[in-house]
């Protein structure tokens, strides 16, 4: 059988075929691309909204374990202060809780300080630092002094700082405000207001408030909020541990 001397491919079919498969090839990676692109902001965006959900958990389940304790302060040698342990002020909360980031209600209960601080960028920040309570001499360590109002011959209890280290948990970040507030009953009406300068040491808040709003406020984000929590004052610390 003779072979016509005009078949077979010619260079320009050639190169016709190996543009289209390479125009094919491109679209594919193109499209892998975008798929890729589009899961990884899926997984970052749920990623965010689980943390959301789970740092106005942590902030009720820390304001749900209050413990109501004393903490034995030593000014001088042979000389105890007892004063009730709980720091309110409007940037900073201090207490006694049952709850704790690494074992959940569990664990032993642990000193626990929200605290608001300046983002590392811009805005602030809201962080939880925990350490392990032990007694009453333990959280006497935690204040730095006393002082008497001359005006209300109220004393006013300094506490130490807590600087923000490794160990800091960022409960909030990226705010355009975090400020707390305390519940305080009243015999009249209006019957309650919300304060942010708590001066009555002795006796507890009925709640907290912690107000929050994001520094960039994008529809489609899940952004923490204000979180307002009851003090449940019938807790006592219990165990060798307690007072």
């Amino acid at each position: 059988m003779k072979r016509n001397p005009q078949s077979g491919v010619t260079l320009v079919e050639i190169l016709v075929a190996v543009s289209l498969l390479s125009l094919l090839s491109v679209g594919m990676l193109v499209a892998m691309r975008l798929g890729f692109s589009t899961m990884d902001k899926v997984d970052a965006r749920m990623v965010s909204n689980r943390r959301v959900v789970n740092s106005r958990a942590i902030i009720e389940n820390e304001i749900a374990g209050f413990i109501s304790t004393m903490a034995d302060y030593v000014p001088q040698p042979n000389q105890v202060v007892q004063i009730p342990f709980l720091q309110t002020e409007r940037g900073i909360m201090r207490f006694v809780t049952e709850y704790s980031l690494e074992d959940g209600w569990r664990g032993r209960p642990q000193i626990a300080v929200l605290q608001v601080i300046p983002g590392e960028h811009s805005g602030v920040r809201l962080i939880l630092n925990e350490t392990p309570y032990t007694g009453r001499a333990q959280a006497g360590l935690n204040i730095a002094g006393l002082e008497q109002d001359e005006l209300t011959g109220r004393r006013i209890v300094h506490y130490m700082e807590v600087p923000a280290g490794s160990k800091s948990f960022v409960l909030a970040d990226r705010l355009a405000f975090c400020r707390f507030s305390y519940l305080q009953p009243l015999p009249q009406a209006p019957f309650q207001i919300w304060r942010s300068d708590w001066i009555l040491p002795n006796i507890l808040p009925q709640g907290v408030r912690i107000e929050m709003a994001p520094l960039d406020a994008a529809p489609a984000d899940l952004h923490v909020t204000t979180v307002t929590a009851p003090f449940s004052v019938t807790r006592t610390p219990g165990g060798n541990y307690a007072d």
